[in-house]
């Protein structure tokens, strides 16, 4: 037997044990260039869904952004407002002690003037509203030598002014 008869005897032998393992891997390349259009079409949607993520992200950031700016701004107010608060209350508090001290029957401070409970006849701290309806105004401001008055400012006056018109 020459060498070319075994030499072709062991290809054909390899060849028929090949083409089952050809013909699987056809059928595989076959749906893959069957399912390339889809592929393709999905890759396309993920290109697009990524994008839109990303422009979604950018707007997240200058929304933030713009909300951090609006809650600087808001806290400032809030700190604003406060101090305006307490000064009003200071104020308020100083103008209640000059209206009382200005009375000629000066009531002492109202946490401790105390009034009797006209059902019960048990005495309780008397409100300074109360106090202010009792006790008539009668004080007549000082003029200065410029014609106004050196204790009270013209806003102490007018309140002056509203509460006797209340009386």
């Amino acid at each position: 037997m020459p060498y070319s008869l075994i030499v072709d005897v062991i290809v054909l032998g390899l060849l028929v044990v090949m083409i089952p393992y050809i013909v699987r891997l056809n059928g595989r390349l076959g749906m893959l260039r069957r399912d390339k259009a889809q592929l393709e079409k999905l890759a396309a949607t993920f290109t697009e869904s990524t994008r839109r993520a990303d422009e979604s992200l950018g707007g997240l950031r200058t929304s933030a952004e713009n909300m951090q700016r609006k809650l600087d701004s808001a806290q400032a107010l809030h700190d604003d407002l406060a101090f305006l608060l307490e000064r009003g209350e200071k104020t308020a508090d100083r103008l209640e002690d000059m209206i009382r001290l200005s009375r000629p029957d000066a009531p002492p401070a109202p946490d401790t003037a105390e009034a009797v409970a006209p059902s019960s006849g048990q005495t309780v701290p008397a409100s300074p509203i109360a106090t202010a309806k009792r006790a008539p105004l009668t004080a007549s401001p000082q003029p200065s030598e410029n014609g106004e008055n050196s204790l009270r400012s013209e806003a102490e006056r007018e309140l002056l002014k509203a509460i006797r018109s209340t009386n």
